[in-house]
């Protein structure tokens, strides 16, 4: 039986993508750098704000200060932009209320850095008791590290692995959720493929937000 279901953020529960390409491409340009193509961001996300930057700026440019200064002009900007564009996926709303319903409790485990984690949680389902919400954050090892699934279980006393499944869009998710010992639901109309899910074999891989639902209502 589960008892615990972890999101993934961006691509899995909220579309993030325009708002994420939107800062992205203003910090490239205060650092002299060419803006990247909203298609290209599919792959540049989910592998935390560092790593999004690095692989952003063109590869004659990359330098940890230049990551820094990217750093400078992205996040006040998307703080101050965050939920320009950005929205639930369909069903996601159903989907929560539904698994609530039943006493499954959720917590979420981002690569996003730890404040706009935050923002975004408390903003679009403020009103669900997540038992832990998890960013980036320094000196915290980012997925697919498994500890950020082993902290987020830290939040309900005597959990199993076997009661908790941990949900994603990309293969990192997948990746985390296989070296954190839980299951893995793959969904499909985040940032990635359906391709690239299913060849982690995952526990579950879905096209819509109500199969998770009816698999764990009889589960």
């Amino acid at each position: 039986m589960t008892r615990l279901i972890i999101f993934d953020l961006d691509g899995t529960l909220l579309d993030t993508r325009e708002d994420i390409a939107n800062a992205c491409n203003y910090a490239l340009k205060m650092c002299g750098c060419p803006e990247r193509r909203l298609e290209e961001y599919n792959m540049l996300v989910g592998r935390g704000i560092y790593n999004l930057f690095r692989g952003a700026m063109p590869e004659d440019r990359r330098s940890e200060e230049m990551v820094m200064k990217m750093k400078s002009h992205f996040v006040p900007y998307y703080n101050e932009h965050i939920d320009d564009c950005t929205r639930p996926y369909p069903g996601i709303i159903g989907m929560l209320d539904a698994l609530a319903a039943k006493g499954i409790r959720f917590a979420v485990a981002s690569n996003k850095y730890q404040e706009g984690t935050e923002a975004l949680v408390r903003k679009y389902f403020g009103k669900y008791d997540f038992v832990r919400i998890l960013g980036q954050r320094d000196g915290k090892p980012i997925k697919p590290d498994p500890a950020i699934v082993h902290e987020a279980m830290s939040g309900i006393e005597g959990i199993k692995a076997e009661e908790v499944v941990y949900c994603g869009d990309s293969d990192v998710d997948m990746q985390t959720g296989i070296n954190a010992g839980v299951r893995t639901v793959g969904v499909a109309w985040g940032f990635r493929t359906r391709e690239e899910l299913s060849a982690y074999d995952p526990w579950l891989l879905v096209e819509k937000a109500e199969e998770i639902t009816d698999a764990l209502m009889r589960d």
